[in-house]
């Protein structure tokens, strides 16, 4: 990862639709190179988010840039530099997949338009398949259709929304291992996701809820920051105990992980005195580390908490 200028380096963005503040004074600083995860639950304002950086929506305040480029007077010059891939597929289904990337390579202006078209198909594996319509497509050529096309103008960002969304486990790691490798030569990310296992890809991490930014940093440091102490419990019946440990208010999460039920609160000597009635045969109770889903379903709690 390069770690160099701040390719987005933005403070207090903020987006309201009537009563309803969107994002509200969110500030964000990614380095070229980087692949930074933005995640959050639905309706938390991302989507919003990347559109202001890009130049879709004008930001009701805020300020900074992005590519070298004011975020609000400067939004023409940012989408030329900018890819960004939407979270439905947004590309048209009766052409075929060079068709597509002419198109927009048109849109573009793109010199040597042709040999640019060509060499996007060859680098993303789509040679095979050039001459079928996008929309007989499965879900991980469409995706792969939609990443060639944010990179047919050579962007130096790609702004991605949900883009592995309704792929399978396959298609989702191809993926991932193209973003690594186009970021080893500097293209900066900023990617959208639902996905743990996707966010722990990511160089750092963003987590938005109800417009406002909750944590930020490496996975490490996100899940430091929450300070959550995370029991795992075996045993027989382990729905009716995690009703049971629900009922106390000093015990944030119980959820079921498999064969195993994970128990989590911040204040880690509540929550020893809230299990010990269950602390004994069949129950086999082990601490462990805690896992970013954890901290994630920790931050969104407090949230929905503080809202109410």
């Amino acid at each position: 990862m390069n770690n160099g200028e701040p390719v987005i380096d933005v403070r207090g963005m903020t987006k309201r639709f009537g009563d309803l503040t969107a994002v509200d004074h969110v500030d964000l600083t990614v380095r070229a190179g980087e692949i930074y995860g933005f995640l959050g639950p639905n309706g938390s304002g991302k989507t919003t988010f990347l559109r202001m950086l890009c130049g879709l929506l004008r930001a009701d305040d805020g300020s900074g840039r992005v590519l070298g480029h004011d975020v609000i007077a400067g939004s023409e010059a940012i989408k030329r530099e900018v890819g960004y891939m939407t979270q439905r597929f947004s590309f048209w289904e009766d052409l075929s997949i060079e068709e597509n990337l002419d198109f927009v390579a048109r849109m573009y202006d793109v010199k040597n338009r042709g040999a640019t078209v060509n060499q996007s198909i060859a680098q993303l594996g789509l040679k095979e398949r050039q001459n079928q319509l996008a929309g007989e497509l499965s879900g991980g050529w469409k995706q792969r259709l939609a990443l060639a096309a944010c990179l047919i103008h050579q962007p130096k960002l790609l702004l991605l929304d949900e883009p592995t969304a309704g792929v399978d486990p396959k298609a989702r790691r191809d993926f991932w291992e193209q973003i690594h490798q186009l970021a080893a030569h500097s293209l900066t990310f900023l990617i959208t996701t639902h996905y743990m296992d996707e966010a722990e890809r990511c160089h750092r991490l963003a987590y938005i809820s109800r417009g406002k930014l909750l944590a930020h940093g490496t996975v490490d440091e996100v899940i430091e920051h929450v300070g959550l102490t995370t029991w795992s419990v075996r045993g027989p019946d382990l729905p009716r105990l995690a009703e049971q440990l629900r009922e106390n208010p000093n015990v944030q999460q119980a959820v079921a992980f498999g064969n195993a039920l994970h128990v989590s609160s911040n204040d880690a000597a509540a929550l020893e005195r809230a299990i010990a009635p269950f602390r004994h045969e069949p129950y086999d109770w082990r601490q462990i580390p805690c896992g970013l889903e954890d901290a994630f379903i920790s931050l969104m709690d407090d949230s929905r908490n503080n809202s109410a």
